[in-house]
């Protein structure tokens, strides 16, 4: 099979090589790629801002596939089925946090396209008690971006509470989806791009937004919440200074800049910050049951597969709109 693989830590771009299309083992299915994501944590990883990757590794881990051969012991899925592949690709289950509904958090877990080769493939191996069903209503491509984009969007979402007034920071990939699902549950989105990007504000705004402007500017009204996906650490004080008291500031990316000195005034009045840490299972059936029903219009650029590279360079410079997904 074909792969995109990162070869050298920090290389800043993946290769194209032939590897053997390896057999699952038990508990496992072998999967052969039909769509996968291009997501910011891919960009991290290849860029080696994360630490201590599997090299070499095919990133990707917003993978659309159909079921091609299935290891004992598998009952789960059959030949033929579509699944999805998520970040999450195996914890131990028996530790304080598995046993707490807290997997996301398990010492022992092992993540795709990091530590476990992801979907820059035309196939993948995967444990199939972490793959999912895709709801029926979205084509491959539409669907990659719900399995990070939406899946850990949504654990960043959901912890805002009842926030009736929600700012996204970064008006990328997981934005457009969850400004989709809060506009469907009667909240008001407040979208926070790049200074000056026309463009992404009216995508923004033609996705319903009742707002959208530069991260730099106040919002009509004070937050309830904001949830940051841009990697930018000083937007935790800029966040902060423009939410409400009580309100709730979280940080949804797996990697972020230094967060720099503020004054504690901007944390006065029982506001919060708090970080997202990968996702669980549970994340995954409530968010894939939502958008089943809404449905999202996810917004994606196709790319080939052996053009994984100008695809990372498209979400590293900041000109995609939506999300960027390979097609192998």
């Amino acid at each position: 099979m074909r792969a995109m693989v990162l070869t050298r830590p920090g290389a800043g771009r993946v290769d194209l090589v032939e590897r053997h299309v390896g057999e699952p083992a038990a508990g496992q299915l072998l999967i052969r790629v039909l769509a996968c994501g291009v997501c910011r944590t891919d960009l991290h990883v290849v860029d080696g801002e994360l630490p201590d990757p599997v090299i070499p590794i095919v990133p990707g881990h917003e993978i659309v596939g159909r079921v091609e051969h299935i290891g004992a012991g598998v009952d789960e899925f059959a030949v033929g089925d579509r699944v999805g592949v998520p970040w999450l690709a195996y914890t131990c289950g028996i530790c304080e946090y598995c046993r707490s509904a807290r997997e996301n958090l398990c010492p022992f877990a092992r993540f795709t396209g990091y530590q476990v080769d992801g979907g820059y493939a035309e196939y993948a191996l995967a444990h199939a008690r972490f793959c999912v069903a895709l709801p029926d209503a979205y084509e491959d491509q539409h669907a990659a971006p719900l399995l990070c984009a939406g899946l850990i969007g949504f654990r960043a979402y959901r912890m805002a509470g009842s926030a009736r007034r929600i700012g996204l920071y970064g008006f990328g990939a997981a934005a457009h989806i969850l400004a989709q699902v809060a506009r469907h549950q009667g909240r008001e989105v407040y979208a926070f791009v790049r200074p000056g990007d026309e463009a992404a504000m009216r995508f923004a705004r033609e996705l319903g937004v009742s707002w959208a402007g530069g991260s730099n500017e106040a919002p009509p009204e004070p937050l309830d919440a904001a949830l940051i996906f841009a990697p930018v650490g000083p937007l935790v004080p800029e966040a902060l200074a423009r939410t409400a008291p009580g309100g709730v500031v979280v940080c949804a990316g797996i990697h972020m800049s230094d967060i720099p000195a503020f004054p504690y005034r901007l944390l006065w009045e029982e506001r919060v910050v708090r970080s997202v840490a990968n996702l669980t299972r549970e994340d995954a059936r409530e968010f894939l049951a939502i958008a089943g029903e809404i449905p999202i219009r996810t917004h994606t650029t196709p790319y080939a597969l052996a053009d994984a590279n100008d695809a990372l360079r498209d979400l590293r410079s900041g000109s995609l709109t939506g999300a960027a997904v390979l097609v192998p």
